[in-house]
């Protein structure tokens, strides 16, 4: 990772994208989304504080697992005076995150064991399929083709 001098209180976008592993597009994206600030300068370039480099290892870290960008920018959004997030964060917010990531993963397996049931079928039109319609009320009803022919005759 290349070095930056403790002398320098601000980083370009390339020097942010190359210490941080983070493409330029996507602080870029971070900052339009609100996760990550900068100043610009009388060129209109943009510069970030050092702290941004914590908070881009804070969103990577917390995409790594999962957790959604809005997510982020929430528990980002409640940290005083838009501060660095600390380790102290980092444990109380993956508490409250392994939580959701525990019902996510109960559901992706839900969803893997329903997956085995339409191997080989193909037309993922049956009543039952929670692939293709998992919030059908009317599949109890008969197929799509039938229900609809029962509806106009």
């Amino acid at each position: 990772m290349p070095q930056i001098s403790n002398k320098i209180h601000e980083l370009t976008v390339g020097q942010l994208s190359a210490r941080s592993g983070a493409a330029v597009s996507a602080l870029h994206f971070y900052e339009t989304k609100g996760l990550i600030n900068s100043r610009r300068t009388a060129g209109n370039q943009r510069r970030y504080d050092r702290d941004a480099l914590r908070r881009v290892a804070f969103i990577r870290a917390a995409q790594r697992v999962g957790i959604p960008l809005a997510t982020i920018r929430d528990a980002l959004a409640e940290l005083p005076d838009e501060r660095t997030p600390n380790r102290a964060d980092w444990a109380r917010l993956s508490e409250v995150w392994r939580v959701e990531l525990d019902q996510r993963i109960q559901q992706l397996n839900a969803l893997r064991d329903r997956l085995e049931d339409c191997i080989g079928c193909g037309c993922l039109s049956l009543d039952k399929c929670a692939l293709s319609n998992p919030d059908d009320r009317f599949g109890t009803l008969g197929t799509g083709s039938i229900l609809y022919g029962q509806r106009n005759t």
